[in-house]
């Protein structure tokens, strides 16, 4: 089997983001961009997809968080196209129901080609220490654009702001490692088109 591994540089006048990802990984996560709760975020999901990811990010972090957090979403979503390929033997679908403490989270995400974002996830809390949680929808709408991700993230329950973001990024990462599971039964492409 191929080995699912990528590398992404991007650099703009506003961000410098370099990305080493592998899909068959353990799950450890190398995570630097200046925000910690955000990397905290980004390390659960490589925890829990079994991914090895390394993001090393700079960004204009004095004027806002918006420019770095919605770059490294485009980045990873580049190097998930990028290691995937055509996508061949993938189980392509992938969904987990998360509970975490009072919190429960349902992730639900198809490699479609067809990026599409549907996030019912809300918080009185709006920031957590000086990261406004508004930018982790910003994020995943950069991702699943730039990874051609179809993901649907509902929370059912939840009141601890820590405990809500906390169950959206380890759910995807549960459903990630799904979706991204080889299927010795899948010939070729998991479309009847032919093509992801």
């Amino acid at each position: 089997m191929r080995k699912r591994k990528a590398e992404i540089k991007r650099k703009t006048s506003e961000t410098d983001i370099a990305i080493k990802l592998t899909i068959d990984g353990s799950g450890k996560g190398k995570i630097s961009t200046g925000m910690g709760f955000f990397d905290h975020m980004l390390d659960l999901m490589a925890k829990h997809a079994l991914l090895d990811l390394e993001i090393k990010a700079k960004g204009d972090l004095h004027i806002d968080y918006h420019h770095t957090v919605e770059d490294v979403g485009i980045a990873l979503g580049q190097a998930f196209t990028k290691a995937l390929g055509k996508k061949e033997g993938i189980r392509r679908y992938g969904h987990f129901l998360l509970p975490m403490d009072e919190v429960l989270m349902l992730v639900a995400l198809d490699f479609s080609g067809r990026p599409h974002l549907e996030y019912q996830v809300t918080s009185r809390q709006k920031k957590i220490v000086t990261f406004d949680v508004q930018l982790l929808e910003e994020f995943l709408r950069a991702f699943v654009l730039h990874a051609g991700i179809t993901m649907h993230v509902k929370m059912f329950h939840g009141n601890n702001a820590h405990h809500i973001y906390e169950a959206v990024f380890k759910g995807i990462g549960k459903a990630l490692d799904m979706a991204l599971q080889i299927d010795p039964r899948v010939k070729g492409v998991p479309s009847t088109k032919g093509v992801l």
